[in-house]
């Protein structure tokens, strides 16, 4: 066996429509209702579920955790810029631009929490 890519990633959060304003406001991620009855969150070829209590769909996580995540994502255009938009909308910048290695080479990084305390890494491949 080979994986390919990844489809989708599940999040359990405390307040769903904080959540869901965070990924769409602040992250510039699309919600729409899955399957009739789940929101999720599209971006590039990719979704994330949202659960809005732990085991909310069966089967899941051994132990899903609210705050448990750490989340990387590649952003469109410059780091920098990025930067300037989320402190533009008062988004407090745990670690400044930083160097990382990605999972295709050296990249710039920057982190923030979302809502329930994930750490949501930006990151620009250099």
């Amino acid at each position: 066996m080979k994986i390919k890519n990844i489809d989708h990633i599940v999040i359990t959060v405390k307040d769903i429509e904080r959540s869901i304003d965070f990924y769409t406001n602040v992250l510039g991620m699309e919600h729409f209702i899955s399957a009739g009855v789940q929101h999720a969150l599209r971006f590039g070829n990719q979704k994330i579920n949202l659960h809005s209590y732990k085991g909310e769909f069966q089967p899941c996580a051994g132990n899903p955790e609210f705050g448990s995540q750490d989340l990387c994502f590649i952003v469109e255009g410059n780091l920098e810029k990025v930067k300037e938009e989320l402190e533009q909308k008062g988004i407090d910048i745990t670690v400044g631009i930083v160097d990382r290695e990605g999972a295709c080479g050296m990249m710039k990084s920057l982190y923030i929490y979302d809502p329930d305390g994930n750490l949501i890494e930006l990151s620009e491949y250099i």
